[in-house]
């Protein structure tokens, strides 16, 4: 049994670490509430910025489609990773990690021996995951969380367009976790370029009724200008997304760490007196045997 000293230090470590986790729960649960109203804000918008791009383009012929649009062969893929700069949030980085190298092997595998597959990570620990797998992150961007919003993710944005425009990447991957509620993330990969416009449900194709409408300048001139704008938009969604879910998965980690110092501090002051009471045993023994002892 161990001394009531390593118990009574036991106890005083668990209690320090019992109220860092505690307070990291609060902190987190602060953060989450901002962040949850933030997303929940963009969500319609992003929405319905995806369904008339999809309603714009529906009708259009191959030879309108936009520079952003257009299928190429998958010679370079760029794979957009998006995790947190810390830690203490339980699976919410090594998912995102897991699930990138996966994509690599199982859809990528030919790029990648090629050496054509690229990692762009929003994140530290992304890269940090990558790197200890064997993988080097080809950009790294750790400031975007600091203070998320909209002008920032745009020159993000607009830099992995060029990438594209510039025909240095062919595709690119977005793969991050969705918030869900604070308990759970849903981990997402999409494709954010070349856009889907095709690929999803439109007006038409949902009620079979073909919608006429006059549009001004034109649907090409249109479809020019909202396709970066919806790309823009997806990609704050994803960064908003993970921004939440983020928060979501440490409070709840932090949670269980404080419910599991709890546990501990029960089960150590269950040993501490069971330890205490033994040494008062003892010393009434050592008392009672030296005073008989004096007697006989």
């Amino acid at each position: 049994m161990a001394s009531l000293k390593d118990v009574r230090v036991r106890i005083a470590s668990v209690k320090s670490t019992r109220q860092i986790t505690s307070a990291m729960k609060m902190v987190a649960a602060s953060k989450l509430r901002r962040a949850q109203n933030a997303i929940q804000n963009i969500r319609p918008y992003a929405k319905n910025l995806l369904k008339i791009m999809q309603h714009i383009s529906s009708d259009m012929d191959n030879d309108g489609e936009g520079q952003f649009t257009t299928d190429r062969n998958e010679n370079n893929i760029l794979i957009v990773t998006v995790t947190s700069n810390r830690g203490l949030c339980g699976a919410f980085n090594s998912s995102v990690v897991k699930e990138s190298i996966s994509l690599v092997h199982h859809q990528y595998a030919s790029q990648f021996k090629a050496g054509k597959v690229n990692f762009y990570c929003i994140g530290k620990k992304g890269a940090d995951g990558l790197v200890s797998a064997g993988f080097k992150p080809t950009v790294l961007n750790t400031e975007i969380f600091d203070h998320l919003n909209f002008n920032d993710t745009t020159v993000i944005a607009e830099e992995i367009m060029q990438l594209f425009l510039d025909k240095k990447v062919d595709k690119v991957m977005l793969v991050y976790n969705q918030f869900k509620n604070a308990a759970s993330q849903l981990l997402q990969v999409e494709q954010l370029l070349p856009v889907m416009d095709k690929n999803e449900e439109t007006p038409q194709k949902e009620t079979g009724i073909r919608l006429n409408y006059i549009f001004e300048p034109g649907k090409q001139e249109i479809l020019e200008a909202i396709v970066p704008k919806t790309i823009k938009v997806q990609l704050y969604k994803a960064l908003l997304d993970s921004f939440a879910a983020e928060h979501g998965a440490r409070m709840t980690a932090m949670h269980k760490a404080t419910e599991n110092a709890d546990e501990m501090l029960k089960s150590l002051k269950l040993s501490y007196n069971k330890a205490r009471q033994a040494a008062i045993t003892n010393e009434i023994l050592e008392i009672v045997g030296g005073a008989e002892a004096q007697n006989g």
